[in-house]
């Protein structure tokens, strides 16, 4: 392959020994050599090189988003997208539009809605929701995944009688005097109404994978580390699409896969382990809950919740179980990857991981979004990873001040502590929880605040700086799957991953400018997407 020249960019390498170039020369996929346009053009130039003029664009490491779910974004394709709706009837509207393109008895099935947007009332009623489809199931997840919507038809096609077993962590929400349910469904009793709907076939789901990879590239992101089985049919169909796209058909989307433990003996008979793969496409650490979110005050915390004195929120796992569950981790030589809301979800959690040496891939401690100083400093060893996406602040505040008290403000979304106190950190978006763009979780991350507000930033103490959240997105993603030496920053040897802006990310006289800033080019292998 024939080597290309990117030249005459502010080309920001977030290296230490060579801070910045104006331009990149690229062979076979590798950064061989930067410096100055003139010295890269007359050491490189003479033998037919490809040059791609930058235009003084800034260019950055190739950006990672450190936790998203690719199948969530890939079925906002497919199903019924309420991200972003701003009122109950603006949902019940595109339900009673969706549904009547829909036979009798099809489920509507969809997600993203957050009533915490909404600006005309609360969550819709199951009576609500039966009206706005009388002829068909719905089934609706909330942002967030923990809480979901159902109507009266789901509850009936479902098999659902007030003395069925619900899943264990999980709620049928009942009204409190007719004792029946109100449509709303917390955590695993989601599995009573999953198990009724259909499949989607193997190329529907194919199909919505490649569009969420090419909506992710678009966006600038050039590695991805994504948990999909549970969503994908399990690991053997998880995989074989991500081959297949990757491997065969040349997706450029390099992809980093989180297994959820009930696929560790799967993973076991495939022979697979953490590294397994190439650099297009890799087996990452294991996937757990310890606990679950804020918003239906699920979260694990060790101190009740400030609006419902006595709720201290729900452990996934008993020690005793998540101590066995790391134990068979760690007899495959494994890495995992924990799901941590609550402080005291997280305390058990470092609880066990403290009892097991740590392995070759480092152990993800996920969101990390209440953390207290003494859990910051058991974070801080080279094994572990603060897995945190600063996008949270956008959809937890302000709500989320009355639902902890204003105490334990200031150990939430922590960032700048966990990174001054030597904590490795990684950013993602857990998207479709929040947005794919990784420019909305750094613009997150330096205002703590939503694009649409103007004050300074809730517990501004925490705020980053520029420079720290682009390294979440570069160099922290890098670390989390163990290749920093292959890629996070625009290094000889590395991997020719770059993202191109409009906009220099670095020198913007206003924070708010980053919503205007656009990618102009996302680079994965030397090649542009």
């Amino acid at each position: 392959m024939a080597k290309t020249i990117f030249t005459n960019g502010k080309i920001y390498t977030l290296d230490e020994l060579q801070p910045l170039a104006e331009a990149v020369v690229v062979e076979n996929g590798r950064i061989v050599d930067l410096g100055t346009h003139a010295e890269m053009t007359l050491q490189w130039g003479r033998d037919g090189s490809r040059v791609v003029d930058l235009q003084g664009r800034t260019v950055t490491p190739g950006l990672i988003d450190s936790h998203l779910h690719l199948s969530g974004v890939a079925f906002n394709f497919l199903d019924l997208d309420l991200t972003g709706v701003k009122s109950k009837k603006e949902m019940l509207d595109k339900l009673r539009s969706k549904s009547d393109s829909i036979p009798p008895g099809k489920w509507l099935v969809g997600m993203g809605w957050d009533e915490n947007l909404f600006t005309d009332g609360g969550i819709p009623t199951i009576e609500e929701l039966d009206y706005a489809a009388p002829h068909c199931p719905i089934y609706l997840k909330r942002i967030c995944h923990h809480a979901f919507l159902v109507n009266s038809k789901a509850l009936k096609v479902s098999g659902y009688h007030p003395a069925i077993e619900v899943p264990v962590g999980g709620t049928v929400v009942l009204d409190p005097i007719t004792e029946k349910p109100t449509g709303m469904i917390l955590e695993s009793a989601s599995k009573l109404f999953t198990n009724h709907i259909p499949e989607k076939s193997y190329e529907e789901l194919k199909s919505g994978l490649e569009k969420a990879m090419n909506y992710a590239v678009k966006k600038g992101l050039t590695s991805v580390h994504t948990n999909d089985p549970a969503f994908f049919g399990g690991l053997e169909q998880t995989y074989r699409m991500y081959d297949e796209l990757n491997n065969q058909e040349g997706k450029a989307l390099r992809c980093n896969l989180l297994i959820d433990y009930p696929y560790l003996q799967a993973l076991k008979d495939r022979g697979m382990y953490a590294g397994y793969g190439n650099e297009k496409l890799q087996i990452g650490s294991i996937k757990i809950f310890a606990d679950g979110a804020f918003g239906r005050r699920t979260a694990l915390l060790s101190e009740p919740y400030h609006d419902q004195p006595g709720a201290y929120g729900d452990a996934m796992l008993s020690q005793e179980k998540l101590y066995e569950i790391v134990k068979n981790v760690r007899e495959h030589g494994m890495p995992i990857a924990v799901h941590t809301i609550g402080d005291q979800a997280l305390e058990n959690v470092l609880d066990v991981l403290e009892q097991f040496p740590a392995v070759e891939y480092r152990d993800r401690i996920i969101h990390v979004s209440l953390v207290r100083p003494d859990l910051i400093k058991r974070l801080a060893v080279p094994s572990r990873i603060a897995d945190i996406q600063p996008r949270f602040v956008v959809g937890d505040y302000p709500w989320i001040k009355e639902r902890l008290g204003e105490k334990r403000e200031q150990y939430l979304y922590a960032w700048k502590s966990l990174l001054a106190a030597g904590v490795i950190c990684a950013g993602g978006s857990d998207a479709p929880v929040e947005p794919v763009d990784p420019l909305l979780g750094i613009h997150s991350a330096i205002t703590r605040r939503a694009p649409w507000d103007s004050h300074e930033g809730w517990n501004a103490g925490e705020k980053l700086s520029i420079q720290e959240a682009i390294r979440l997105f570069t160099v922290g993603g890098a670390y989390a799957t163990n290749e920093e030496t292959l890629k996070g920053t625009i290094s000889r040897g590395k991997l020719a991953d770059m993202t191109v802006y409009s906009k220099n990310l670095f020198e913007l006289e206003d924070p708010d400018e980053l919503l205007q800033t656009s990618v102009e080019m996302t680079i994965i292998d030397g090649e542009i997407q």
